[in-house]
């Protein structure tokens, strides 16, 4: 793959989690080309190495966006076999960078208008299943990573126990959710705040799953917390507007609020197994710095469902065994 134009400069565009590198590539200033181009001059080059990487998802994913009304990477050039991607630039304003008092409200209504768009182009059969399997291994990564790697603690039998039977009450309540397309990581670091808004990118990991995932990602965001009356009056709107849409949302917002809280418990553990890993095996400390707000959301929610309880009471005896030992969330 090569560019339509000389590049004046190359530099790194953004970090990611995964074997993916993506740089921002500004082209010599000619006229003529930006003309052909819709006036561009930069891009995003995608290097995403095989066999780690597999940049066909990507493209196709990004075309499911683009067909819902969605503002995602439009891809100029591919080269599968060497795993390099030319996209469109959606500029350098991530939502993390822009998020305050001010601006929260109308940032996360378009993401929620934006995150309903892509939700009644649901089809099934189009992206993997987000299913018990899919969602089983996640919830392993918290165990593996998260409890054996990064806390250095064995469980006992009664304690494995615990978790499986937690995790047992999590897959049941989660898969009797309506299923739509879930981008899977809905979140301020894969939202940019660009016209139209959002942005949208990272969702090469898109499957077919749970309604409430995507808000949990984008209301319960690893990286930036709000009060949880503004996280309440953020889901009412977005259920509101869902209903509206015609989605297949809980009838009751109460019930619909139990659905987000225990996908949230879902992904919240994901994540903290995930950031583990990260740490533990790639050696990615900046994750660690997440993890506390990770932990807020679950235990909260933990705290309000009784059947987690035995559960919850699990998290305090790790908790202790981790400041004891040095540690620090």
């Amino acid at each position: 793959m090569s560019l339509p134009a000389p590049a004046a400069s190359i530099l790194p565009a953004s970090a990611d989690a995964s074997f993916r590198r993506y740089f921002r590539v500004t082209l010599a200033d000619d006229g003529a080309l930006r003309e052909c181009l819709e006036h561009a001059r930069t891009f995003i080059a995608m290097d995403a190495p095989p066999p780690q990487e597999d940049c066909r998802p990507f493209v196709s994913i990004a075309g499911l966006l683009s067909n819902a009304g969605l503002n995602a990477p439009v891809v100029f050039a591919q080269d599968f076999e060497q795993g390099f991607l030319l996209l469109s630039d959606l500029g350098t304003r991530m939502y993390l960078d822009e998020l305050s008092d001010a601006t929260a409200p109308s940032l996360y209504r378009d993401a929620s208008i934006s995150l309903v768009r892509w939700q009644l182009a649901s089809r099934e059969g189009v992206l993997p299943p987000y299913d018990e399997a899919l969602l089983g291994r996640e919830l392993a990564l918290f165990p593996d990573w998260y409890v054996a790697k990064h806390l250095g603690a064995a469980l006992d039998d009664a304690q494995r126990a615990t978790i499986a039977g937690a995790f047992r009450l999590i897959l049941g309540h989660n898969l009797a959710q309506p299923r739509v397309y879930v981008h899977r990581d809905y979140h301020s670091r894969n939202l940019m705040v660009v016209d139209p808004n959002p942005g949208v990118l990272d969702f090469q990991d898109a499957v077919y799953g749970p309604i409430t995932y995507d808000l949990v990602s984008l209301l319960r965001d690893a990286y930036v917390a709000w009060d949880e009356e503004y996280q309440l009056d953020w889901a009412v709107r977005h259920w509101e507007r869902s209903k509206d849409a015609g989605l297949p949302v809980a009838a009751d917002f109460g019930d619909f609020w139990r659905d987000f809280e225990w996908m949230g418990v879902q992904r919240q553990l994901k994540v903290l197994g995930i950031f583990a890993r990260l740490y533990h095996r790639d050696g990615k400390s900046v994750y660690l710095a997440a993890m506390p707000r990770v932990m807020a959301y679950l235990r909260a929610a933990c705290s309000r469902y009784r059947p987690l309880g035995p559960f919850l009471k699990l998290l305090d005896e790790l908790e202790q065994r981790h400041s004891v030992i040095g540690y620090s969330f």
